[in-house]
């Protein structure tokens, strides 16, 4: 029978074996305690490095997901940047050829999804326009329909979350990243610009552009993208790419020099013209062809690079961990108060 008595414990430390007492003494760390080495040196090829083709296949198999949004005022050239961007007629259209497109007198969101395959990887890519933003002589306002169609495609993923029984893979229509086109004024940011931009920053990837920007001669344009860092500097806006999520000294080193060109002075083609023997993406001008992937004429490619080759799983990351989370954390809380 067990006795519920306490046990006799004894005050005196448990006797440690000869060898333990020399090593203690000897300053030497127990085997269990000892931090393991940092990078440990294998005897042979074990195939750690066939983790990554094996990442490489599953991708190029299932494809992956890329939501963009464009706003700016009408003519600043969106769909045409979009269509610069993927290289394709991949933003919203006029339904009657020959005719022009009537926009609409209130913010009407459209998205258009498309499968893009290269070399094999396929990416389903959602633009996603803003016609009639800014057109208004009264724009108050005017950024609540984007703000509520961000926040439905957080509640739609949210939703599937939650579920007893999810899907295996959720579908994600949360907009990755938003190009924000500023008029080439050569002035300040209006404060419609900033407003918006105050706003949207806090909830989805902010990247501002100049629109139209071979309407600005090079000092115009340097002098205004200076005014613009300051105008976001003095009220606090924090664009893509954000300083306070680098992740280490070599991702803010290369961040650095990003945010040192933003916004990123931009001109859209989706037309091929012939220079010096090569197809290339251009306006023709009287005196000229602007090549849109010149980067002596344009900062289109600095623009690409960001969206595309460099940073596109960043801006989905960041999109997940920090904006979708943050309105996980607030709509769970509310519907724990409600409970």
């Amino acid at each position: 029978g067990s006795s519920l008595e306490p046990e006799e414990r004894s005050m005196e430390p448990p006797a440690v074996p000869e060898e333990e007492e020399e090593k203690e003494e000897e300053g030497a760390v127990p085997l269990s305690m000892a931090p393991g080495p940092v990078g440990c040196q294998l005897f042979g090829y074990v195939g750690i490095e066939a983790v990554l083709d094996q990442m490489k296949i599953k991708t190029m198999k299932t494809g992956f997901e890329f939501n963009i949004m464009v706003v700016g005022q009408s003519g600043l050239g969106k769909s045409t940047m979009v269509n610069t961007l993927f290289k394709s007629k991949v933003s919203r259209k006029s339904s009657q050829p020959g005719q022009e497109e009537r926009i609409p007198k209130t913010v009407q969101l459209q998205s258009i999804t498309h499968v893009i395959e290269e070399k094999g990887v396929k990416m389903k890519l959602t633009v996603t326009d803003t016609p009639g933003f800014g057109d208004q002589i009264n724009n108050e306002n005017c950024w609540d329909p984007i703000i509520k169609y961000i926040n439905e495609q957080y509640e739609r993923y949210l939703r599937e979350e939650i579920l007893i029984t999810r899907k295996r893979k959720i579908p994600d229509t949360r907009v990755h990243g938003c190009v924000y086109f500023v008029p080439p004024t050569g002035h300040w940011l209006r404060p419609l610009d900033l407003e918006f931009m105050r706003r949207l920053s806090k909830i989805v990837n902010v990247v501002p552009v100049i629109a139209k920007a071979d309407t600005l001669t090079l000092e115009e344009r340097a002098e205004f993208k200076q005014r613009i860092q300051e105008n976001l500097k003095t009220h606090a806006i924090s664009v893509y790419p954000q300083e306070d999520f680098d992740q280490d000294p070599e991702d803010r080193a290369l961040n650095d020099r990003i945010r040192e060109k933003i916004p990123f002075a931009v001109v859209g083609a989706d037309q091929e013209h012939q220079v010096n023997g090569k197809r290339v993406l251009g306006r023709k001008t009287k005196w000229g062809i602007i090549e849109v992937e010149n980067p002596a004429h344009c900062e289109f490619p600095l623009l690409r690079d960001l969206l595309i080759r460099s940073h596109l799983q960043d801006l989905k990351d960041i999109t997940h961990n920090v904006h979708y989370e943050s309105y996980r954390v607030r709509r769970l809380n509310e519907s724990n108060q409600l409970g």
